[in-house]
Order: C-alpha cells, then structure tokens, then sequence
C-alpha cells in the first residue's frame, strides 16, 4: 500500500500511515517513503469501516458500543489540538477521527495492558480514534504527521476491497 502511495504519486509528497485494523498496528513513513516506525494500536470498540452519521457532534459525550468504529479509507490529515489543547493528528476533523496518545480511562478498560498484549483481538476499545503509546507518539507520529499535512490509509476489517473503501472515503 504504501508503495503504492509513494510510486503513484498518491502521497503527493507528503507522509504516509497505514493503519492495519485486522493486526492493530500502525505503519508510519515519511515523505521520503522510508518506513519511520511500527506500533500496535488501539482501534474503535466496534468493528465496521464506516463513521456512524453526524458522530462528530457526539464526540466528548456518549457514543453507543455500535457507532464506535474506525472508519477505513484514504484521508488527507493534518496536524492540530483536540478541545483540552493536545496534540493530535486529524483523520477527519468532521468525524472526530484522529490519531493521538495513550490517555488516561477508566481502569476497567485496561487501555495500556490492551496496547501491550501481543494479539490484536483485546485492542478494541476506543471511541473511534487511533490511539498509540505516548513514547510512538512523540517519536514517530509527531516528527511525522504532526508537523504537515499527509496521507492516512485505513484498511478495512471487512471484505470490501480498498479500492472501494478508497474512493467512497477519497477528500
């Protein structure tokens, strides 16, 4: 994919991450198209490759279990803060999809032992949103994607091709 990206001139020069839902991992390359790291990563507690309608209006409040996906997808991202003034990295601003650190949650949710475990099945969790470690965070991401625009690719948990989820998603 990311080969891709970078030969057809997708990324525009611009970096590139690739978030492998089915592995929970993030897979993030720089301008230049050299891989600049690889994480797990917590995904949205629901399974699904499409934001539920209007979700964005519910971000910060109650989201149900079933509208809390990760939508797969090409999006245009770009550096920026959420509502407390932290870094993250917008995937679709309108969605309140974005990536960004490991934050304090509700101890029931075991965010950190989820991040850690060596399988992808427990990395469902979030409201939607790409979470790394901090450590990724402000090693790789940040450098990255946290000081330009770039070229975020979702891949889908379902059996729809990328190319479909590509151009339905296409900003």
């Amino acid at each position: 994919m990311a080969q891709r990206a970078f030969e057809h001139g997708d990324a525009q020069g611009r970096p590139v991450a690739i978030v492998d839902k089915r592995n929970a991992q993030i897979y993030v390359f720089g301008a230049d198209g050299v891989l600049r790291g690889t994480t797990p990563v917590l995904l949205g507690l629901a399974k699904g490759d499409e934001s539920a309608p209007d979700i964005g209006k519910k971000a910060g409040g109650y989201i149900p279990a079933i509208e809390r996906t990760t939508p797969a997808g090409r999006f245009d991202s770009e550096p920026g803060h959420n509502i407390k003034g932290e870094a993250i990295v917008w995937v679709d601003y309108d969605a309140a999809f974005a990536i960004h650190r490991l934050r304090p949650a509700h101890p029931a949710e075991r965010r950190a032992e989820r991040l850690a475990s060596q399988t992808p099945e427990d990395n469902r969790i979030s409201q939607g949103c790409v979470i790394v470690s901090g450590a990724f965070y402000d090693q790789v991401v940040a450098p990255t994607l946290g000081r330009q625009r770039g070229v975020v690719y979702v891949l889908p948990d379902l059996q729809e091709s990328m190319a479909s989820a590509t151009v339905d998603r296409k900003l």
